[in-house]
């Protein structure tokens, strides 16, 4: 069944002294276009980030964060005691302000904080790649969804199209009527006499530049070929699109030879039918 490019997953767990947070987004593209960010103490873990994703999530825009909330006592910041006092110092020698407003003003100088950065856990990765594996199955099941719902309107809509394709075989009938019954009039008002087996050559060859025969057969193959293209197992949206494209030859070829208003008519239908697909299929997998 086809996927949509459109998903969302998110998934939390709790370790030690932090909360884990790992949220992926993906839209459409015609590619694969990944946007990663991981706090600095993942970044070596980048790489095997980018090849999970690109291996089960295929094509798409995707956003993927990993987002880190401190839950314990411990703290990786601690105040640089000897550039606190440093800065009270000076300020102290061009100001006479109480020490608590000194401070006050110290605090919020360059340098004033230390920040030990925290050492890779392997342990605490093998949690938190669990938790991207969670994330990524939400994102695969919200796409299955949202295709199911597109594979239910493009079912819809190809169906609309065979019915108006079958009011074009019936239209078919009388526009070829109506086109003989134009050229006999068109002769019989000429004054010169006419030679009766020439005008049958030329009228056949005439009506067989309007038929559409082939047209039809062919229109109906690429209508039923996009609907088992649609129960396939694996999603592909550009073979879709390319059915589609087979689909807007037949129907512009029809209208095009058409010569005939009510028959156009139900060929702008079908048309209309055909891009809303186009639109929706550029966000399916």
């Amino acid at each position: 069944m086809i996927q949509s490019m459109t998903g969302y997953g998110k998934a939390v767990t709790e370790l030690s002294q932090k909360k884990v947070t790992v949220e992926i987004k993906t839209l459409n593209s015609k590619n694969l276009d990944l946007n990663v960010r991981v706090p600095s103490m993942y970044r070596e873990k980048e790489l095997e980030i980018r090849s999970k994703l690109s291996q089960q999530l295929f094509r798409g825009k995707v956003d993927f964060s990993i987002y880190i909330e401190s839950t314990g006592s411990e703290t990786t910041s601690t105040i640089n005691q000897e550039v606190v006092n440093n800065y009270i110092d000076q300020l102290r020698s061009v100001t006479e302000v109480a020490s608590e407003s000194l401070l006050e003003i110290a605090m919020r100088l360059p340098d004033v904080l230390k920040t030990n950065r925290e050492e890779f856990d392997e342990t605490e990765w093998t949690e938190i790649e669990k938790t991207i594996d969670e994330a990524i199955e939400e994102v695969l099941v919200y796409r299955a969804d949202e295709g199911a719902v597109l594979a239910h309107d493009f079912t819809t809509r190809i169906k609309n199209i065979q019915k108006l394709s079958a009011e074009v075989v019936d239209l078919d009938i009388q526009r070829l009527a109506q086109v003989r019954e134009r050229i006999e009039k068109a002769v019989s008002d000429l004054v010169q006499n006419v030679d009766e087996n020439r005008f049958e050559q030329e009228l056949i060859y005439y009506l067989e530049k309007l038929d559409i025969t082939e047209e039809k057969v062919r229109l109906k193959n690429h209508l039923d070929y996009f609907l088992q293209a649609l129960l396939s197992e694996e999603s592909n949206g550009k073979k879709l699109g390319f059915i589609c494209q087979e689909i807007g030859r037949e129907i512009n070829t029809t209208g095009s030879k058409s010569n005939f208003a009510p028959m156009q008519k139900v060929v702008v239908q079908m048309k209309d039918e055909l891009e809303k697909i186009k639109e929706q299929l550029l966000n399916v997998l």
